[in-house]
């Protein structure tokens, strides 16, 4: 479940972010301590902290002395727009880029996107129903 090719205590980190996207994590809801992730992935507690602290800085998470860690009010969002920029930046600026190269237009793009989203949402209908 460890990539080694990435800081742990930043998959550890992305993988609370994702729960708290996903919705597996809700508002206010505890978080496995560091201990519990240290146990569960064979490492350092102070890793895991890391990991957990990094996201108590970003006001994702928040400290309740003596319990532990929570998810902080309005972090679904917060991490919900942050993804969509990153994912903006990461795929739709140089989906953009390229079709600018191929004189595709942006009307035409948009048919693209759509055929090709409505495409990919029949094909999981699909699997899902059978």
């Amino acid at each position: 479940m460890i990539d080694e090719s990435r800081p742990i205590f930043l998959q550890i980190a992305e993988r609370i972010e994702n729960d708290i996207v996903s919705g597996a994590l809700a508002e206010e809801a505890q978080v496995p301590s560091t201990n519990e992730f240290a146990a569960f992935y064979r490492i350092n507690p102070a890793t895991a902290a890391k990991g957990v602290n990094r996201l108590v800085e970003d006001g994702i998470l928040y400290k309740r002395r003596g319990i532990g860690m929570f998810v902080a009010a309005g972090a679904r969002e917060r991490l919900l727009a942050r993804h969509r920029e990153d994912f903006a930046r990461q795929y739709v600026q140089p989906l953009v880029q390229e079709a600018r190269k191929l004189g595709i237009g942006a009307g035409q793009l948009t048919d693209m996107i759509k055929h090709s989203y409505t495409a990919t949402q029949d094909l999981t209908e699909g699997s899902v129903a059978q």
